[in-house]
């Protein structure tokens, strides 16, 4: 049978996505030429449709805090309180995920990929496009939902204060924190990518365990923590320089360096050695 190593990289884009395996010489490079395919119809997508995905998304992030904040305000005080909890972190997600809408930390793999295939400037300014759209996407839509927590009526007393508790357990971090802990999330985020396309079947599954994982390691994530700190603005608990400063730029590079820099290459290069080898 014919195999990926004696096979050009036009002619793999040809072998539809359910007969990869048998082609490729591994697991790991069905999977990356999957992701690299996906990578591609990101890319090429208009920069609105990838905004305002992306603008839905970080709204919908919004359920993390919503759930963690109702499940803080309601569980009674117990010693394994905070791994219940946690649980709730998981909830923007799985439905952002399960809605395919866009998020940051998920295009810092699968975008990746056909870049490092073929690096070229034309790539590169093509994934700068989608980070910047998708990123502001995700920091709009959380900064709305964060806003109308706090200027409408929605929740209980109690809520809106263990809304204020995890948001501002988020800024004691200090910058150095704040990406060292971006880069574990960025990289679990990013394996957990990985993971959904190599394993399908177990999708919701890897989901929750992987950003339950960051809920109960308290890894900060850009999108979540950015819904977070907007909550913090509108109330005039944190100012924009430090929500900047402090939080933002740090972690963003993190969950990158996590995703792209970790992740996305030594995969890139175990797959490359594997063709390589064959």
């Amino acid at each position: 049978m014919e195999t990926q190593q004696n096979l050009p990289n036009e002619a793999a884009k040809a072998i539809p996505a359910e007969k990869l395996e048998e082609h490729m010489p591994s697991k790991a490079a069905t999977v990356h030429e999957i992701l690299r395919r996906q990578g591609e119809r990101e890319l090429s997508r208009e920069v609105f449709a990838l905004f305002w995905s992306a603008l839905a998304g970080g709204i919908t992030m919004s359920l993390s805090l919503v759930a963690r904040g109702i499940f803080q305000a309601n569980l009674p005080e117990i010693e394994l309180g905070f791994l219940i909890e946690a649980v709730g972190y998981t909830f923007g997600f799985i439905f952002v995920i399960a809605a395919g809408q866009q998020l940051f930390t998920e295009n810092t793999v699968t975008p990746v990929i056909p870049v490092l295939r073929r690096p070229s400037l034309g790539n590169i300014a093509r994934l700068l496009r989608l980070w910047g759209a998708v990123l502001a996407g995700n920091i709009i839509g959380g900064a709305i939902a964060a806003a109308v927590f706090v200027w409408m009526p929605l929740f209980s007393p109690e809520t809106d204060e263990a809304f204020l508790t995890i948001s501002q357990h988020l800024m004691e971090k200090t910058p150095m924190q704040m990406f060292t802990g971006g880069i574990v999330s960025g990289w679990m985020i990013a394996t957990m990518v990985w993971a959904i396309h190599g394993l399908e079947a177990s999708k919701l599954s890897l989901v929750f365990l992987a950003t339950y994982l960051i809920a109960i390691g308290d890894f900060p994530h850009v999108v979540i923590g950015s819904i977070e700190v907007a909550y913090l603005l509108f109330l005039g608990e944190t100012a924009i320089f430090e929500a900047l400063l402090t939080f933002l730029i740090p972690v963003t590079l993190g969950n990158i360096v996590g995703g792209t820099a970790i992740f996305a290459l030594v995969s890139h290069l175990e797959v490359r050695a594997d063709e390589e080898a064959d």
